[in-house]
C-alpha cells in the first residue's frame, strides 16, 4: 500500500481527536486530554481569523495511519519564523513503515518552503525509540534547556 499525506480539514476533527487520544495513551497522559471535536474545529479551522495550528494526516491506502500537528513560532536570534511540531503520532499497527518519517519530512519541507530558520519539537526523555529516530535524521537534542509551563489554575491566576 502507498502512503499519502494531506492537510486536515474541518470534517477531520473526530479523526484528529482520535489521534490525540492515541498519542496521550502512548505518553501515559490521557488524563490531560481536554480537547473535543468542537474545540479542535474552533481552533484549527476558525470561521474568522488565523488557525492556531495546522494538521497533516497520513493514510496507508484509505486507512488513517497518523498525524502531525504544528504551528509557526519565531526565533529572535535568527529573525526568522520557525515551525514547532506539537504532535507526531503513528498508529501502532502502522509503525515501522516510514509513515512517521514521511510526516516529519513533510513538515521539514514546509519549513524550508516558508523560509523558516528552524524546526523544533519535544520528546519525552523515556521515549528512546523516538529519540533514536530523531537523531538518525540529524536532529540535535537540546539537553541544556528545560521546558517551563503555566497551565490551568496557575495560568488563570494572572487573568
Amino acid at each position: 500500500m502507498s502512503t499519502s499525506i494531506r492537510p486536515a480539514d474541518p470534517d477531520d476533527a473526530a479523526l484528529i481527536l482520535a489521534f490525540i487520544r492515541g498519542l496521550a495513551d502512548y505518553e501515559r497522559l490521557s488524563h490531560e486530554v481536554e480537547a473535543t471535536e468542537k474545540k479542535l474545529r474552533g481552533t484549527l479551522f476558525p470561521a474568522h481569523g488565523q488557525p492556531a495550528a495546522e494538521c497533516l494526516l497520513a493514510f496507508e491506502g484509505e486507512t488513517p495511519a497518523g498525524f502531525a500537528l504544528f504551528f509557526t513560532n519565531f526565533s529572535t536570534f535568527l529573525a526568522k519564523p520557525g515551525i514547532y511540531l506539537e504532535d507526531l503520532f503513528v498508529q501502532p499497527a502502522f509503525r515501522g513503515r516510514g509513515i512517521g518519517k514521511a510526516l516529519l519530512l513533510h513538515v521539514a519541507k514546509l519549513a524550508n518552503a516558508r523560509g523558516c530558520g528552524r524546526m523544533e519539537w519535544a520528546v519525552l526523555d523515556w521515549n528512546q525509540p523516538a529519540i533514536d529516530f530523531y537523531e538518525s535524521l540529524g536532529a540535535e537534542r537540546k539537553t541544556d534547556w528545560t521546558v517551563c509551563r503555566l497551565t490551568g489554575a496557575a495560568l488563570a491566576h494572572y487573568a
